[in-house]
């Protein structure tokens, strides 16, 4: 490194250690959220230029002369090679759904530290990791699900234990994500409008950068994000006109939309519909979430929040029941570590990448993207005043639903907030009321109201941002189910394949509409139902989401630690080996706890013992209003408790098989069979980064010369 360099980077992690030291050691007064962003912006840096590169170049050993299956296999539909800036785009707005929004917002329960210390370390250390990981090895087999994967690398056993745990977590999880977006949509014409104009504006971008104007990224972005742009205003225009009520759709109507939407995007060419989409509405996400970040640095809102509450320690908060360990690592799904994210390293952007080596960009800093909108949910949480927070997002149940009984409630567990000023919060964003509004969502949506107030129009224009926030998380978790439900049909027809070959082949048009219409009848089943009955569909599956995600990434560490040792990379097994051991303990014991906690409040069984012994003696139990609902919440909670029960027997079913199949890599002389594709020369020169070096322009030059 030239002494430029050395200084620089010098600067960045003085700037990183200097922000955890103020966050981590400031006691008895408020911290400044500029800090948070100190600190997570200088480790973001050094672990992007430093230990992603050191993974690229010295653990996975990526060659850009090695032709990608986007290269060789390239039929128009599924397999296209992909500008680097539009993979990047697809590929973070696809992995970033609900869990970096609401998961921070839940776990600021707790207080603002050990939250941001998992997000920011959990990511560098994990998440980033796995993502990079699995898109390379993924990449190096004609991109192969992360359940085929397992099935042909460590054995029958683990691997149709993983394929059974992967598709059903996989199936939890989108319908979950669907239910989000549900309720983040229903009866908001401007959402609506917005949001439908999304997928117009993609068609056109897609055409027109394969058809009309080849190869004219830049161009194509420019004339998309303005028309996005439009659609937003134009949203808020529409709210107020009379083409309202054509916009305002019931929870039903747009589930079923929803279910319609998600096949048609599984089944299109991918350059059609799904990429320019994704990367359209990346810059939506992204735009934003850049916003907060200067709204943070130039009003320098300080933390409300202390760095560790009650809650943290005696497990008993009323956002979420159970102790700091595991649960604040479980209640965090997306922001540090997600199973979720292995699915689309392993679906569809393997078999779009250009060039090898972009996956450090693609994987690791998409994944850093991600764990950045964490950090800005997490301070965006504890911007506001604890009475406030903890009166939104405590249930009825313990806060009641007056302003009366929120603030009663909430003075009690030492939160001082008194009714008029709860009243003034919800008139401010032009809400009825913000008491019991649970999920994390509408509290986001205050918080980033706040910080944009601040130096964005003032508190007149503080609905307006409220409003703009809930639009916002919608169209971030929407992306998440179209290129989920895609990624499930590839997983079904690996699946499949394995019985029947035609169905294996992932461009066959029969395979396509089957395989595509199972998946997004399998979630759009659990999400009607679960729209329709408050007990019912995927509301009774909704407390797995968290352990079930984790547990999937339990499923991908373990793969990606198997294809080191069984590669010759022993010595660099740790890589994925440590952060594997990690979460395996977190996700195993929150499972334990889940099922056998006697605390009601925590454990599935003990919750549905409570339940029966109350509808035996007659008595009923919030959120029972009757003895159906009371019925209803027993079974809820006994499938619960089985489906934890079984999801963590085949995971650590996936792992002895995993370990059995490590000890046979170590002790043999040569390295086992793989599935790896064979090496094939690349003809694409394309550059790794964001921004080309000097060098990658100049093999660009030759080759658009012909020289």
């Amino acid at each position: 490194m030239k002494l430029r360099s050395i200084l620089v980077w010098t600067a960045v992690a003085v700037v990183g250690a200097v922000g955890w030291a103020v966050l981590a050691l400031s006691r008895g007064e408020n911290v400044n959220a500029v800090w948070l962003l100190c600190a997570a912006l200088g480790s973001y840096a050094i672990a992007y230029r430093f230990y992603a590169r050191f993974i690229v170049r010295k653990v996975l050993r990526a060659d850009d002369s090695r032709a990608t299956p986007a290269e060789r296999l390239d039929n128009g539909i599924d397999y296209q090679p992909t500008d680097r800036r539009i993979l990047f785009g697809h590929h973070f707005a696809a992995i970033a759904g609900a869990g970096p929004l609401v998961g921070p917002v839940l776990a600021a329960q707790m207080g603002y530290l050990p939250g941001t210390i998992w997000i920011v370390a959990g990511v560098i250390f994990a998440g980033a990791v796995q993502d990079m990981v699995v898109l390379f090895f993924s990449m190096r087999r004609n991109g192969r699900s992360l359940g085929q994967m397992a099935r042909e690398e460590i054995g029958p056993v683990g691997g149709i234990a993983a394929l059974v745990a992967v598709f059903a977590i996989m199936i939890i999880l989108l319908a979950v994500l669907a239910l989000v977006v549900v309720n983040a949509l229903a009866q908001s014409p401007w959402g609506v409008f917005s949001i439908a104009m999304t997928i117009p504006i993609a068609l056109f971008m897609g055409f027109y950068l394969r058809m009309i104007r080849p190869g004219k990224v830049v161009e194509t972005t420019v004339i998309g994000v303005v028309l996005l742009l439009l659609s937003i205003v134009a949203g808020g225009w529409v709210q107020e006109s009379s083409w309202a009520p054509f916009f305002t759709l019931s929870p039903s109507a747009i589930a079923l939309w929803l279910i319609a939407y998600g096949f048609v995007a599984a089944v299109l060419p991918v350059w059609m519909l799904l990429a320019p989409r994704d990367y359209l509405s990346t810059f939506m996400k992204v735009g934003t979430i850049v916003l907060i970040a200067i709204g943070i640095a130039v009003t320098m809102p300080a933390l409300q929040t202390t760095a560790f509450t009650d809650f943290a320690f005696n497990g008993e908060g009323p956002v979420f029941a159970g102790s700091l360990f595991p649960f604040v690592f479980i209640i965090i799904a997306c922001g540090a570590l997600s199973g979720f994210h292995a699915l689309i390293s392993s679906g569809t952007t393997p078999k779009m990448i250009q060039k090898e080596t972009q996956v450090r960009m693609i994987g690791y800093g998409s994944m850093l993207m991600e764990s950045f909108v964490a950090v800005m949910a997490i301070t965006a949480a504890c911007v506001l005043t604890p009475g406030l927070y903890f009166a939104m997002n405590a249930p009825a149940g313990v806060v009641g639903t007056t302003v009366q009984s929120a603030a009663e409630a909430v003075t009690a567990m030492g939160f001082v907030i008194t009714p008029e000023q709860l009243q003034a919060a919800a008139a401010a964003v032009q809400e009825e009321t913000l008491i019991a509004r649970t999920g994390g969502a509408p509290t986001l949506a205050v918080g980033i109201s706040q910080i944009f107030s601040g130096f964005l129009g003032g508190q007149a224009l503080q609905a307006f941002w409220y409003h703009f926030a809930i639009m916002f998380e919608a169209l971030f978790i929407l992306t998440t189910v179209d290129a989920g439900t895609r990624v499930g049909r590839f997983m079904l027809q690996d699946t499949l394949g394995n019985l029947w070959k035609p169905m294996g082949r992932v461009s066959w048009w029969p395979g396509v509409y089957l395989a595509s219409a199972a998946v997004v009848a399998a979630w759009g089943y659990f999400l009607y139902q679960g729209v329709n009955d408050p007990l019912g569909g995927i509301n009774q599956l909704f407390p797995l989401f968290g352990i079930a995600n984790q547990l999937l990434a339990a499923v991908a560490l373990t793969v990606a630690t198997t294809l080191l040792i069984k590669s010759g990379r022993l010595k660099w097994a740790w890589v994925t080996g440590v952060p594997l051991a990690w979460d395996a303990a977190v996700t195993l014991t929150a499972s334990w706890q889940k099922i056998f906690s006697p605390d009601p409040g925590l454990g599935f069984f003990a919750q549905r013992d409570r339940y029966q012994a109350a509808l035996d003696q007659g008595q009923l139990l919030a959120p029972a209003r009757t003895e159906d609902a009371m019925r209803q919440i027993v079974v809820n909670s006994t499938v619960d408790g089985v489906l934890a029960a079984l999801f963590a027997v085949l995971i650590i079913v996936v792992l002895a098989d995993a370990v059995r199949v490590w000890v046979k890599a170590i002790r043999a002389r040569e390295e086992l069979p793989s599935s790896e594709a064979p090496y094939q020369e690349s003809r694409i020169v394309a550059p790794s980064g964001l921004i080309a070096t000097r060098e990658e322009r100049e093999a660009m030059e030759k080759t658009t010369t012909g020289g």
